[in-house]
């Protein structure tokens, strides 16, 4: 998946259940990824409340991380749309 389809999977996920365990961990997860300075700080425990697809959607946020994608145009109006889902709830 390019950094697109990354981001449209963990936004449509949110939209579907914006306070459910996995919408949330994935949400938490963004936000972490955020603070570089922070060192990323995710407590990994928290993946357990995933499926495999949805843990595979934490990996791939992790390098998008990794590969500098954190900032991007894409990534900022993805953050944008999952942070309008969770506070509409």
């Amino acid at each position: 998946m390019d950094t697109e389809q990354i981001l449209r999977a963990v936004v449509a996920l949110i939209e579907r259940e914006p306070h459910g365990a996995a919408a949330l961990t994935l949400y938490a997860l963004v936000n972490t990824l955020e603070y570089p300075k922070a060192g990323y700080l995710f407590k990994l425990d928290k993946l357990r409340d995933l499926d495999a697809e949805q843990r595979q959607l934490a990996y791939a946020l992790m390098e998008l991380m990794a590969t500098g994608e954190v900032g991007s145009e894409a990534w900022t109006r993805a953050k944008a749309a999952m942070d309008e889902c969770v506070r509409r709830g």
